[in-house]
């Protein structure tokens, strides 16, 4: 999370949904500024997409998906969302509830029946707003370990424990362990994969037709953005981890493409009705960061008198972030394969340009 320098070199390509020549010449050029470090010759790049009023008002990609490969970012490269897959999983859980095949105070212990006994005092909606208190999976790694994690092991390492952070539903604590539970819920619910559930109920139905949940050897990424992390005065491929193949806290690669679909998405009914979406939108619980909430998958804020949605995500290699402001329409995606990015910070600039710092005639398109 470190600060960013400024130069120039655009390269984006494929398939555009905006109106460039809309886009106001001085904030276009803002823009190419602030990633500017991202299109240096030989670098990581970054995707970029404004969205207001079901249009899109800038979409970009900067530098390189591939640096050994030398393969330009495109609006159509898919990046690891690291824990912008949350609303995702949460999406996967709010389908089940809706269908009624699950109840937000489910226990651990009805899915689980050999977790240990303090299971039974953590649900599904504890598990949804991160307030279950369960042991960050981490840090219960073995040190001889070399086979990365799936959800599965998670679970395995979670119940070799007695007991919790704190009393479930007393406090906030983000959880990856959660979310990894949560994605082994939705398969026992649904006899599936939770890999193919996502592909059947959600990606195929919004047509994002390359975002996917990644398990090595059993799927694979198209256009496919690899992580670096900066070596001097050049980069290194930093992709993956131990926690990499953990699918319900991070596995999704997706694209600025893609992503636009789910954003509409969620102004309709196509997956769950507006009741439902609503309680992912409504404070379940305080933040431990001040004037921040979370719901079911978002942190929930009001950011300059005004209510915004949003979420990062931080992985090996990768930097994301999605910003809405749903009652305004807009939405700005910040995807980055180089981990001392800070893209949320990234996102909130763009948010602060386009959104209210124009004077209202020039963002009328």
């Amino acid at each position: 999370m470190e600060s960013f320098a400024f130069f120039l070199l655009l390269t984006w390509c494929g398939f555009s949904l905006a109106d460039q020549s809309a886009a106001p010449p001085n904030l276009t050029t803002k823009m190419d500024s602030l990633f500017h470090e991202y299109a240096l010759p030989g670098a990581p790049g970054a995707s970029v997409m404004v969205i207001k009023d079901g249009k899109v008002w800038f979409e970009k990609a900067y530098g390189l998906a591939n640096l050994e490969e030398k393969i330009a970012s495109t609006t159509q490269t898919n990046y690891r969302l690291a824990s912008v897959t949350k609303q995702f999983t949460a999406m996967a859980i709010l389908l089940q509830i809706e269908r009624q095949q699950l109840r937000y105070d489910d226990n651990l212990l009805q899915f689980f029946p050999n977790f240990p006994n303090y299971g039974i005092q953590i649900t599904i909606r504890h598990l949804l707003s991160h307030t279950s208190g369960l042991i960050d999976y981490e840090d219960l790694i073995p040190p001889t370990t070399v086979v990365p994690l799936r959800d599965r092991q998670v679970l395995e390492l979670l119940q070799q424990q007695d007991s919790t952070y704190f009393a479930p539903g007393t406090k906030f604590k983000y959880s990856n362990s959660g979310y990894a539970l949560l994605a082994l819920i939705v398969e026992t619910v649904s006899g599936e994969s939770f890999a193919k559930f996502l592909a059947q109920n959600i990606f195929h139905l919004l047509k994002m037709k390359n975002t996917v949940a990644f398990e090595q050897g059993i799927s694979t990424v198209s256009r496919r953005a690899y992580g670096y992390r900066r070596r001097q005065d050049s980069f290194e491929k930093y992709d993956q981890s131990l926690t990499s193949s953990v699918l319900g806290d991070g596995g999704i690669y997706s694209s600025i493409a893609d992503l636009y679909r789910w954003d509409q998405a969620l102004y309709t009914e196509k997956l769950v009705s507006h009741n439902t979406i609503a309680a992912a939108f409504t404070p379940q619980v305080v933040t431990d960061q001040p004037g921040i909430s979370y719901g079911y998958g978002w942190f929930i804020e009001t950011y300059r008198n005004l209510k915004t949605i949003w979420h990062y995500g931080s992985t090996v290699g990768f930097r994301t972030a999605i910003e809405r402001f749903p009652e305004q329409k807009f939405t700005v995606i910040v995807l980055i394969n180089r981990d001392e990015a800070n893209a949320h910070q990234l996102a909130r600039q763009v948010v602060d340009w386009y959104l209210f710092d124009q004077p209202p005639e020039t963002n009328k398109f």
